[in-house]
């Protein structure tokens, strides 16, 4: 399967029943009385992390996901069905931004971490909802609430316990198949690996991962040649390796001067990433068994960072030299640093729950540009209005009293509105008529 690390999804919960508007009709109910049930709820759309999954692909052949509606209400008082919720599954280690803002709403790191990514519409308020003293017979029942709807930017930071960090042709991919049961593509030309492969080392105790990031070239914190998709994977890790490649040192890319270019890119990027443990490998060897200036090279280079205390190994994961060795000593760094386990947690975007609660002061009346519509803009107003069924009888006068508890006329009135002009609410467009009837019931 393509490894893909980012996607863009729309993501739509579902929309509310509609509250059913009836009257009791049994034989012997003489007075009967209104019974319209409520409309269900919709049904939530979830993003749940899984170990199951180690791509975003699928994400990029569909992009719109939507929840069941709920169902609408019935006669005799009965509910209606809630929408079933969407559970899209993502890998561990995906991070979930709004599309437009780039605000981070969670990251999900564990399986079964949970990100409540739209919240489905409430069900509309049957007749029977509406019965009081004063008025025995309501005609009107509300229509169910819109589900959320959100634009999600998702990007995978790949969860791995080892990173493989070196510049391109290292022989990272031949030493990751070394050491795990992974089958990456190897070939001997630069960025053969251009998206990260992941492989398994496994003892009798533990289990570790291993990734073999991509390439690293000399100016990647400012996004050149694969830039920060290469970066961006190796924050999640607990120890990085450094695989030097010894047959540049022909070409007068010395080996120090290689970790040289490599640590430079992680202080520009985020220099947190050099604080990790780390062990130095000096990869294909065998080229030394027959040319004293590469032995020297590896003697000099092991003399430097010993000095430093880096723990250096040489190896040939061609020929396998030494693997079992850099094997132990990875096992050994991974258990000293394990993480620590928690539980799955749940996140979901924050709303101001006692704002939508209340009335807010904040209602805006803008004239808009063609002239004679005004446009009102208040989120809970807005809201509300789409949840009348204007069919039903009784649901203008609803209408009249909302927007009198808002004041609405009087703002329409400062604005300049003239009878005729239009008002939109939300997706509510009417024509305005002074109101002379100051006893709407």
């Amino acid at each position: 399967m393509k490894f893909v690390d980012t996607a863009k999804i729309i993501v739509e919960a579902g929309k509310g029943g509609n509250g059913c508007s009836s009257f009791c009709r049994e034989k012997y109910v003489p007075k009967g009385g209104p019974d319209g049930g409520d409309g269900g709820k919709g049904g939530d759309v979830i993003l749940e992390a899984s170990n199951n999954i180690h791509t975003l692909a699928d994400l990029t052949y569909q992009r719109y996901y939507k929840a069941e509606n709920g169902g609408n209400g019935l006669s005799s008082n009965r509910h209606g069905r809630n929408g079933e919720d969407l559970i899209i599954k993502v890998p561990c280690g995906t991070i979930i931004k709004d599309a437009e803002t780039g605000e981070v709403y969670a990251d999900l790191i564990v399986p079964g971490d949970r990100f409540i990514a739209a919240r489905g519409g409430r069900g509309g308020l049957g007749n029977a909802r509406f019965a009081s003293s004063r008025r025995r017979a309501p005609r009107y029942a509300e229509k169910g609430e819109p589900g959320e709807k959100r634009t999600l930017n998702l990007e995978l930071k790949v969860l791995a316990d080892v990173g493989l960090v070196g510049l391109p042709n290292a022989g990272k991919s031949s030493l990751l198949a070394a050491m795990s049961n992974a089958n990456p593509l190897i070939a001997n030309y630069p960025f053969t690996t251009i998206t990260p492969n992941l492989g398994v080392l496994k003892t009798d105790k533990e289990r570790i991962v291993i990734a073999d990031i991509p390439g690293l070239i000399d100016g990647a914190h400012m996004n050149k040649g694969l830039g920060h998709a290469f970066l961006r994977h190796i924050e999640r890790t607990r120890m990085l390796l450094f695989v030097l490649d010894l047959g540049r040192e022909k070409e007068g890319y010395s080996l120090i001067k290689q970790w040289q270019t490599l640590k430079k890119e992680f202080e520009h990027y985020n220099r947190a990433l050099l604080e990790l443990p780390h062990l130095i490998i000096i990869n294909k060897i065998d080229l030394a068994s027959s040319d004293s200036d590469l032995k020297q090279a590896v003697e000099s280079t092991t003399e430097f960072f010993m000095k430093k205390g880096i723990k250096v190994f040489t190896v040939s994961a061609l020929h396998g030299d030494n693997i079992e060795e850099l094997m132990a000593s990875i096992s050994q760094i991974c258990r000293k640093e394990s993480l620590p386990k928690r539980e799955p947690k749940t996140y979901e975007v924050h709303v101001d729950k006692e704002y939508e609660k209340t009335i807010p002061p904040e209602i805006v009346v803008e004239k808009t540009s063609r002239g004679k519509i005004f446009r009102v803009k208040q989120p809970f107003l807005e809201k509300k209005v789409q949840m009348y069924n204007y069919d039903i009888e009784g649901s203008i006068d609803r209408l009249q009293r909302l927007l009198k508890s808002y004041e609405i006329e009087e703002l329409l009135k400062k604005a300049g509105i003239k009878e005729g002009d239009s008002v939109i609410i939300g997706n509510l467009e009417f024509e305005y008529i002074p109101d002379t009837d100051t006893d709407i019931e």
